[in-house]
């Protein structure tokens, strides 16, 4: 019985990821990785943060800190493929490929398109986007059709580029013969969404105000003033109901994942709390505690850092032996070779 495919990755777009990351989309690969039915490759989106055009960041700095957090996180290399996208030159070329035979009105329906750029005007004061922005779901196709992957877990922002990828291998093999697998968006059940600790209309993100967010990288101090400022509401409740309380509700997902405890736990815990000051006190100590955890073995990782990137360029050879076939298969498709 051959093994289920599960690919992906996250782009190295800021010095640090924050909680919402971890939680949303790290934690869920270290369940994946230790069921001996998949086969995970997971990989460092370089190529897609150059759709970024502020970006003054030591991109090169910012994989080796990502490799870090997968490691912290719980990522065993011996159990899950990691690697650099630009070092799988396959990535770039069959993205070509995909944005040739994608089509201009379904690039422009893509909401994440629309927001980010949206905000990207907003940022630069200026109407210039650039077109990587508009094109990235083309080679996050390439990037999932090129290993006949199985399974892809993103977050329902992402589930629409899942979608254009099955289109796109759909139109490739109706067009040019049996090519591609059709691959599977999927939402990890342990995956959450962890909101903007001051805009429940958002999700915690590295693109808005930090205050908001929690970072990997945060001292102590940070974490207290960020939750001390968290929205809140007027009901003195700590009750989950996303509906009717969706800050406290975010609060609540966060201690209940970072402090492993239920959900009705949490709620029995503070029953009879007169205002929301002891839950948040209470919460400040769970995610210090997980944070100064976390940097522990991050400030390892980053020690021995070179020992995982001979990891991570042996996996490019790996890759490269896997995808250089399906690569040349589609060139000889399309008539180039």
């Amino acid at each position: 019985m051959s093994k289920k495919v599960i690919l992906t990755g996250l782009s190295p777009t800021a010095e640090n990821l924050h909680i919402g990351n971890l939680i949303g989309a790290i934690h869920p690969l270290v369940e994946m990785q230790n069921d001996k039915n998949n086969e995970l490759y997971l990989f460092v989106s370089d190529l897609h943060a150059l759709t970024n055009p502020n970006l003054k960041l030591n991109i090169a700095n910012s994989k080796k800190n990502l490799i870090a957090t997968y490691i912290a996180s719980g990522i065993d290399p011996s159990k899950t493929i990691l690697f650099y996208q630009s070092d799988v030159h396959t990535h770039a070329e069959l993205g070509w490929v995909m944005i040739c035979n994608s089509y201009f009105g379904e690039l422009m329906r893509m909401t994440q398109f629309k927001d980010k750029s949206v905000r990207m005007k907003q940022g630069n004061g200026t109407e210039m986007v650039p077109v990587g922005l508009f094109t990235y779901p083309s080679l996050m196709a390439a990037d999932i059709l090129l290993y006949d992957a199985d399974v892809i877990p993103v977050g329902k922002d992402q589930k629409q580029h899942v979608e254009l990828a099955r289109n796109l291998a759909e139109r490739f093999n109706k067009k040019f013969g049996n090519t591609f697998r059709i691959p599977t968006h999927y939402s990890p059940k342990s995956a959450e969404n962890i909101l903007d600790l001051t805009d429940v209309n958002h999700k915690m993100s590295k693109s808005l105000p930090p205050k908001g967010t929690i970072l990997l990288s945060d001292s102590q101090e940070d974490i207290e003033k960020k939750i001390k400022g968290a929205l809140t509401d007027s009901f003195n409740k700590v009750k989950y109901d996303t509906i009717n309380q969706p800050a406290i509700s975010n609060l609540i997902t966060i201690y209940s994942i970072l402090g492993n405890i239920s959900v009705a736990s949490i709620e029995k815990k503070f029953a009879n709390a007169k205002n929301y000051a002891e839950f948040k006190n209470a919460l400040t100590m769970v995610v210090q505690k997980f944070i100064k955890d976390f940097q522990v073995k991050y400030n390892l990782a980053i020690k021995n850092i070179n020992k995982y990137l001979k990891i991570v360029d042996d996996n490019a050879k790996k890759c490269l032996k896997k995808t250089e076939p399906k690569l040349l298969d589609v060139y000889h498709k399309i008539g180039i070779k």
